[in-house]
């Protein structure tokens, strides 16, 4: 017995401001979170993402090919409520940076790692005054407590909306240090992007392609850039 999917019920999207930002009506009726809150938007922007994502649905509704929705949905029913936890969480990440464990061999993977990485390392010295400690193996590094307090500050002035998005940008990389060049729009996203999977790379030049790990790579690549593009919608009117 196949599962029940809601279905297209409407035939007019449109975008409407509302007292503190904006909201997407379907036949003038406004979206609403799964659990019914409000989906209030804070810029034009955001809400035309997600009237275009809503415009696009035919027939069955697709939640996978709305990703604009899923994260200002997060940013209202989880972020919001507890955005001291996702900080925490996201500052962890800057602990265990993925940039800052290289390998101990072969050297050919030791340079590219040095020559793709380094860079970022440096540009986090030098915008946030983060000086983190690089490793080589997997046995964990203790991270400069005022390196993480420094790469954690920047997230303090972030809302709800940028956290939910901002979440992406670290949690699928592993690396808070890309995370936050891809918020500043220090790179375009998906350079970064192939900066976090130099390792995978690598491996797929010695061994062969996987049709299975490429597809879940372009999946991963999909959500980031995604990610990038709320972010900026979010930032587009906030500023």
């Amino acid at each position: 017995m196949s599962e029940w999917a809601a279905k297209r019920f409407w035939t007019d999207t449109q975008v409407a401001e509302v007292e503190g930002g904006f909201e997407v009506r379907l036949d003038g009726r406004p979206v609403r979170t799964p659990f019914k809150s409000p989906l209030h938007l804070p810029t034009r922007a955001v809400a035309e993402l997600l009237a275009g994502e809503w415009e696009a649905q035919s027939g069955t509704i697709d939640p996978n090919s709305m990703p604009a929705t899923r994260m200002a949905n997060s940013a209202i029913e989880k972020v919001a409520p507890q955005c001291a936890a996702v900080i925490a969480h996201l500052a962890s990440y800057g602990e265990t940076d993925l940039l800052c464990y290289r390998a101990e061999s072969p050297e050919g993977l030791v340079a590219l790692q040095a020559e793709a990485w380094d860079p970022w390392l440096d540009w986090a010295r030098d915008t946030y005054g983060a000086e983190l400690t690089t490793t080589r193996g997997v046995l964990p590094v203790t991270q400069p407590r005022e390196a993480i307090d420094a790469l954690t500050a920047p997230m303090a002035a972030m809302g709800p909306f940028e956290l939910a998005a901002f979440h992406d940008l670290v949690s699928l990389p592993g690396s808070l240090i890309l995370g936050l060049a891809a918020a500043a729009e220090a790179a375009a996203p998906e350079p970064l992007w192939q900066a976090a999977r130099l390792d995978e790379v690598w491996q797929i030049e010695q061994w062969g392609h996987d049709d299975e790990a490429e597809a879940v790579n372009a999946h991963k690549l999909q959500a980031f850039m995604d990610a990038a593009v709320f972010l900026r919608a979010v930032r587009s009117e906030a500023a």
